[in-house]
C-alpha cells in the first residue's frame, strides 16, 4: 500500500482517494480487526482504523458483508506470497532458501486460519477447490534440479502439504519448526543407515 493511501495516525481523516485506492486502504485496515473481532467488528471500528467516516465505507462497499468478503479475498490472494518467495536470495544455500520459503508458507497458513476461524462459516470461501499451485515456489525448487527426484511443481505441492499438516492448529497441537519441516521434506522420516549408499 502506498503512503498516500495509508490511514493517518491520531484519528485524522485520510486524504481523498480514488474509489479503488480507498477500497484497498479500507481492506488493509480491516484485516487486523477481523483477526481480533471476526465478523462482529463494527463499521465504526473499521472507519477509525482506516481513518475515514463510516459513510465513506458505504460509498465504496454495498454493505459490511461485501467488505468482509473482499477482505477475505485479499487475505487468500496468492500474489503477495508469490512475490515474497521471489524475493528470497537465490545465492543462499538451497536448504536455507527452503527454510525461508517454509516460514512464509507457515505464516500464510496461520494468518488465513486466524481470519477464517474468526469470520465463521458464513464468510468462508464456498468453492472447495484445491490450493492453486505456487509457480514461484516451483521455480525456487527448479533452481536446484540435482536435489530433487520429482518435478519441481510436484515438490512444491509436497512442501506446502507437509507444511500445512505440521503447522495448522487444527492438525497439530504444536507446530513444527520450518527447519524440521525442510529436514523431513529433504530427507524423509527414515533413519539413515551407515555404510549404505
Amino acid at each position: 500500500m502506498s503512503p498516500a493511501s495509508a490511514p493517518l495516525a491520531g484519528g485524522k481523516r485520510a486524504a481523498p482517494l480514488p474509489a479503488e485506492q480507498r477500497r484497498a486502504a479500507i481492506i488493509h485496515a480491516v484485516l487486523p480487526l477481523l483477526v481480533e473481532h471476526g465478523g462482529a467488528v463494527t463499521t465504526r471500528q473499521i472507519a477509525n482504523a482506516a481513518g475515514v467516516s463510516e459513510g465513506t465505507i458505504f460509498n465504496v462497499f454495498t454493505d459490511k458483508d461485501e467488505l468482509l468478503a473482499a477482505a477475505l479475498d485479499v487475505a487468500i490472494d496468492l500474489a503477495p506470497f508469490e512475490r515474497a518467495i521471489d524475493d528470497i536470495d537465490r545465492t543462499a544455500p538451497f536448504e536455507q532458501r527452503l527454510v525461508l520459503a517454509t516460514e512464509l508458507i507457515q505464516r500464510r497458513i496461520v494468518d488465513i486460519w486466524k481470519l477464517v476461524s474468526q469470520l465463521g462459516s458464513h464468510h468462508r470461501p464456498g468453492d472447495h477447490q484445491p490450493l492453486p499451485d505456487s509457480a514461484s515456489l516451483a521455480d525456487l525448487l527448479a533452481a536446484e534440479p540435482g536435489h530433487l527426484r520429482m518435478e519441481p511443481a510436484d515438490a512444491a505441492r509436497l512442501l506446502r502439504a507437509l507444511s500445512l499438516s505440521l503447522t495448522h492448529p487444527v492438525l497439530t497441537a504444536e507446530p513444527r519448526s520450518a527447519i524440521d519441516i525442510v529436514d523431513l521434506f529433504l530427507h524423509g522420516a527414515a533413519r539413515g543407515q551407515e555404510g549404505h549408499s
